[in-house]
């Protein structure tokens, strides 16, 4: 063998085999499917006009742990049908009406817990015997109704805002006579600011009262009365039947029986007669 072939023998290289890599799937993540939603009931009416719907009932009140009303012998006067209808609560029946009842009768009880009792939307015959029927509704208890306690309250807060401005533009005479009904004659005593304050004060404690007073034309003419007798130019007889002048005891007027003798001398100074010495008392305070 030539010394050129054994050059091409040994020149002859085998190439290494490269190992295979393994192939790495990407793993499909799948969208997860929404959750269901629950859906809250609507208020829907049944055949009769009534309104499906969770309702809450309130004792009026001091709320104990726990309180019944009847739930059997109870009767409602029907004026279509002109007379008076059983009722009862039985949790087996669809009705609350004995007469419409069929078949046996379980009697249920009616108890508040802690002085409230939720009735769900699926006992619609417990909440028409609570909302319509029962002789104890808005006396022993009320249905909570959140449309009709929001107009209350607008309507009370309207009758302050009311009270408070008709107080602010009150004159001094009138004020005097409003606070002479809640306070007394202590309110002689009275600086004029102290008297503002609790006007203000009475009127937003209190504004439907308030309001009557301000527009009772006999509020001035009592207060009127109880300042000439206060500075001794009338007096009332230890009965409190008769007014008469202080001076001379001559006697005014008599108070009727079972009246308040200041609201009968303001309603006698609305006379003739009563006019004539209202004048007169009226120059003596200004004089």
């Amino acid at each position: 063998m030539s010394k050129k072939q054994e050059t091409k023998k040994t020149e002859t290289v085998e190439t290494p085999k490269v190992a295979e890599q393994p192939k790495v799937e990407t793993p499909v993540m799948e969208k997860p499917l929404p959750t269901p939603t629950r859906k809250e009931p609507t208020n829907k009416r049944s055949n009769d006009g009534w309104e499906i719907k969770d309702r809450v009932y309130y004792i009026k009140g001091k709320k104990p742990l726990s309180q019944m009303i009847r739930s059997a012998n109870i009767y409602w006067f029907d004026e279509e049908k002109g007379y008076e209808r059983e009722l009862k609560y039985c949790e087996n029946q669809k009705t609350p009406f004995v007469d419409e009842m069929q078949g046996d009768q379980r009697l249920s009880h009616i108890i508040f817990r802690n002085g409230a009792l939720h009735v769900t939307r699926e006992k619609t015959t417990l909440q028409k015997l609570l909302s319509l029927y029962h002789p104890e509704r808005d006396v022993t208890y009320e249905e909570w109704k959140p449309v009709a306690k929001a107009a209350d309250d607008v309507d009370i807060l309207e009758m302050e805002i009311e009270a408070l401005n008709a107080a602010r533009d009150l004159d001094i005479n009138m004020a005097e006579a409003v606070m002479r009904v809640e306070v007394g004659s202590g309110v002689s005593n009275m600086s004029s600011k102290e008297l503002k304050r609790d006007l203000l004060l009475y009127a937003k404690r209190n504004p439907q009262l308030f309001l009557e007073l301000v527009n009772d034309e006999n509020v001035v003419l009592r207060n009127f009365g109880i300042k000439a007798t206060e500075m001794g130019i009338l007096k009332l007889s230890a009965d409190q039947r008769t007014f008469s002048w202080a001076s001379n005891d001559r006697k005014l007027m008599n108070v009727p029986f079972d009246e308040h003798p200041y609201s009968a001398l303001a309603a006698w100074f609305k006379t003739d007669e009563g006019m004539e010495i209202y004048s007169n008392i009226e120059k003596r305070l200004n004089s």
